[in-house]
């Protein structure tokens, strides 16, 4: 069995367009055997659904590729402060997501995440704004001008 990377790193993003909205998350992962760029469609949710989605596909990789450990970048404060237990998680469609984030952080040696500004977090972002685009073109939404 291959060694335990040392340790992953993931930027998180999540968002809808409307809100709830097509919504779309992406995570950008860096670790000792490069990067990796993760993405997914929704349909409609909300953007904090999106932010755990991001979130629980770094979470995912990780234990996919056995990293012990794992620092997670976030530009949403919502996510970051229930995360680490300052916010209660009020949200019923946020508590799965959480209690699934929690569940899958504890099996880490280490877990940690982080809040940035968003101009920190480009590669997440431009990761659900693509998978927003490419999900709002497969599903046939029409969005209204704004």
């Amino acid at each position: 069995m291959p060694p335990h990377p040392a340790e992953l790193e993931a930027w998180v993003d999540g968002g809808a367009r409307g809100n709830p909205g097509p919504a779309g998350w992406g995570a950008y992962i860096r670790g000792p055997g490069g990067t990796v760029e993760l993405k997914g469609f929704l349909g409609i949710a909300t953007n904090n659904v999106a932010e755990y989605s991001g979130l629980l596909a770094a979470l995912r990789h990780a234990l996919a590729v056995g990293a012990a450990s794992l620092r997670v970048f976030a530009d949403s404060e919502l996510i970051v402060r229930q995360m680490k237990g300052q916010y209660k998680v009020r949200a019923p469609g946020l508590k799965p997501l959480f209690e699934e984030a929690r569940r899958m952080a504890k099996t880490l040696q280490r877990f940690d995440i982080v809040h940035v500004p968003r101009e920190q977090n480009r590669d997440a972002d431009r990761l659900a704004n693509l998978a927003m685009d490419e999900g709002i073109g497969r599903a046939g939404f029409r969005l209204s001008p704004e």
